[in-house]
C-alpha cells in the first residue's frame, strides 16, 4: 500500500480522517459511491471540500494511486469529482489508480479551485 507523504491525516481542528495508517487485515474496504444529500451537517461539507482541496494540492489533475487515502472520505467523492484513471476499476485495491474530474470538481467545490480554501 503507497503511503502518500505530505498528504494531511484529518481535516485541521476535526476527527474526519483523510488517510489510515495501515492496510486492513481483513481485506481492502472497497470504494462505493456515496450519495450526498442537501441536509448533510456543515461539518461533513467542510471535510468534503478539504478532502477535495487536499487532492487538488497533492495530484493536480494527474491519476493518482489510492493508497493510503481513506475509503470513506473517498466514497463521498466517488462517481463525480474522483473518477477510475483505468478499465478495468478494481475498487477494492489500494493500487487502483483515480484521478479528479475537474470540470465537475470545480462546480461542486469552487472555493477550493479558487483559491478560498474550505
Amino acid at each position: 500500500m503507497l503511503k502518500h507523504r505530505g498528504f494531511p491525516g484529518r481535516l485541521p481542528g476535526t476527527d474526519f480522517q483523510f488517510i489510515i495508517r495501515r492496510p486492513n487485515p481483513k481485506g481492502v474496504t472497497p470504494i462505493t459511491r456515496r450519495e450526498r444529500f442537501r441536509d448533510r451537517r456543515p461539518a461533513d461539507r467542510r471535510a468534503d471540500a478539504g478532502f477535495m482541496q487536499a487532492l487538488w494540492e497533492n495530484f493536480g489533475d494527474q491519476p493518482f494511486e489510492r493508497g493510503n487515502l481513506d475509503a470513506g472520505r473517498l466514497s463521498w467523492l466517488f462517481g463525480r469529482e474522483v473518477i477510475p484513471a483505468e478499465e478495468p476499476f478494481d475498487p477494492a485495491s489500494y493500487e487502483a489508480l483515480l484521478v479528479i474530474d475537474v470540470s465537475v470538481a470545480q462546480l461542486s467545490f469552487p472555493d477550493v479551485f479558487e483559491g478560498g480554501g474550505y
